[in-house]
């Protein structure tokens, strides 16, 4: 007799609280759907407000926000972006957008972010050859900062504008300052999967309010100040809608209940699997916050009895449990297989090796104990 399919376990689902359907009739009320609005408005005051932002604009993609980031900060063809390749591909698709050049930086293996030596070796190497460089991208993978201290230094004496790429790292600090405020610019995302959601939305951070109210302008098509409609520059259909807005103020009143909800999810994993051999979790530097995004845990075959992070995402997956390996170094993508890249590797091991465990602040107590009952099992007996 076939065994019926359990229940579905995702890796990271939405989780909606009590407020964001009374800010969307609201919105629905008083007819404010169309793009903008006072949910709008609001949304960019929560949020900095939460992080200590100076600025904020509310965008339709963290992708939108990075865009944005690299045209304010002059980004255009025969450039050169130096970006973390541990990462997303979006962190590097829009330096594509802009006819500019990406070289790729490796991890170091201590937050598995932008390593300060493989970066300062770059820098030196690229100007070296006559490379025009314009920026570099930071991100802040799972949640967890990168040594932001060394990498602004850099940037500092390189005197390159820095962008933080801290899409997964709402609610992460670094040296008690919010991760998405340390560079020139911050980029945040709302995507279904992060650690709350607008369905899809985004933001930019910064300091300087002329330069976040000129996001906000390309961003609406870039449409000057005339009674009909005339641009002096080219625009992009990147602002928020005032609906979606209205789910982000709801989420946002409950932020932190989900940073500890998912950090609670990592304690969980970390205390039933912490002491296993060749199981290794993502440590928490000190002077550093991790909002805990995603739980991710590296499995080395040869303390595991030759059991690899493919083995047990295949045996969650029989189970009807979502896991995903680490993401794929942009170094390694074929899209970009002709950018240069300085690095010792180190990105490479932790793909190989590297698994994100179910992590949603909604999952029950019942679903965390089933995803350790399965996890226990390929480890204790292999494959099935």
């Amino acid at each position: 007799m076939t065994r019926p399919t359990p229940p579905k376990i995702w890796l990271s689902s939405p989780h909606m609280g009590q407020a964001e359907q009374h800010y969307v009739a609201e919105a629905f009320a008083t007819n404010w759907i169309a793009p903008l609005g006072p949910h709008v408005d609001g949304f960019e005051q929560d949020l900095c407000r939460f992080t200590g932002a100076a600025h904020a604009a509310a965008l339709s993609s963290g992708t939108a926000a990075l865009h944005l980031a690299l045209v304010l900060a002059g980004i255009g063809p025969g450039q050169e972006v130096l970006c973390q390749s541990f990462t997303f591909s979006a962190s590097a698709n829009p330096i594509v957008y802009l006819g500019a050049k990406p070289v790729f930086i490796d991890s170091e293996a201590e937050t598995w972010n932008l390593s300060p030596e493989a970066l300062a070796q770059a820098i030196a190497e690229r100007r070296q050859a006559g490379a025009r460089l314009g920026a570099v991208i930071a991100v802040h993978l799972y949640g967890m900062p990168a040594q932001m201290e060394a990498i602004r230094r850099i940037c500092q004496e390189a005197e390159l504008p820095l962008i933080e790429d801290a899409a997964e790292a709402l609610g992460s600090t670094y040296q008690g300052q919010a991760c998405g405020t340390l560079g020139t610019y911050g980029v945040l995302s709302f995507n279904g999967n992060k650690i709350i959601t607008t369905s899809g939305g985004g933001a930019l951070l910064g300091a300087d309010g002329a330069a976040i109210q000129k996001a906000r302008f390309l961003a609406t098509q870039a449409r000057d100040a005339a009674p009909h409609y005339q641009h002096s520059h080219i625009g992009y259909n990147y602002r928020l809608s005032n609906v979606l807005a209205g789910i982000g103020r709801g989420q946002m009143e409950v932020l932190p209940d989900r940073i500890a909800q998912r950090r609670a999810v990592f304690s969980f994993y970390h205390k039933r699997f912490g002491q296993r051999a060749g199981i290794q979790f993502l440590p928490e530097p000190e002077g550093s916050f991790c909002n805990r995004w995603l739980t991710c845990i590296l499995v080395d075959p040869a303390l595991t009895g030759g059991i690899t992070r493919e083995d047990i995402r295949l045996h969650l997956e029989a189970d009807n449990i979502e896991s995903r390996p680490l993401w794929k170094p942009m170094h390694l993508q074929p899209v970009f297989a002709d950018a240069p890249y300085v690095g010792d590797g180190t990105a490479e091991r932790l793909f190989a090796q590297g698994l994100c465990l179910p992590s949603g602040s909604n999952l029950l107590p019942d679903d965390l104990e089933r995803v350790a009952d399965r996890l226990a099992q390929v480890l204790d007996h292999g494959p099935a």
